[in-house]
């Protein structure tokens, strides 16, 4: 576990397979992915969130998140561990014990400017089979947007720096 100060890298192990991470640098989706490997695991889901290059109308030339960090790792950790917590059912296993529907999960979300096209954030879930992965993926990434002390700043074509929007990171 790291904590620093706003919009600062960090990164949260849950300790029951999750880690959530904050960075400055490109994320690498195949090692994203590949970190939620697991010999158990019929299915991986993969989310990859990019920045689109447009936003009602106006032409977007970048976007700029911050955070609190050391409490926005926090919170993505712990919906980390509610999506482990919810997603409990699985009928695949290998002995008479009850295999987690969620075996690992990770999420990691970028900080500072994120260019046209470049992911800003990646979840990975990997699961027994494909419909819990797909599902804890899903509420991941709903509950980072609505829970997590993340916020994007849109820059736009023709525009003054200084009129870019805030906006919350829980925004279309």
């Amino acid at each position: 576990m790291s904590t620093h100060a706003a919009s600062t890298e960090a990164s949260w192990e849950t300790g029951d397979n999750g880690v959530a991470v904050l960075t400055h640098d490109r994320l690498d989706v195949q090692a994203i992915a590949a970190s939620v490997a697991d010999d158990t695991a019929g299915a991986t889901a993969v989310f990859i969130g990019t920045t689109r290059n447009s936003f009602r109308g106006k032409a977007v030339t970048r976007l700029d998140y911050q955070a609190y960090s050391s409490l926005a790792v926090k919170t993505m950790a712990n919906i980390l561990r509610d999506a482990c917590n919810k997603f409990t059912r699985s009928d695949h296993r290998t002995d008479k014990q009850q295999v987690s529907a969620v075996i690992k999960c990770t999420v990691h979300h970028r900080l500072g400017t994120v260019r046209v096209g470049e992911p800003s954030i990646v979840i990975a879930v990997s699961s027994p089979h494909r419909k819990e992965s797909f599902l804890a993926c899903e509420y991941i990434l709903e509950e980072v947007k609505a829970r997590a002390q993340i916020w994007k700043r849109e820059f736009y074509e023709g525009e003054k720096e200084e009129d870019a929007e805030w906006k919350s990171n829980n925004g279309p």
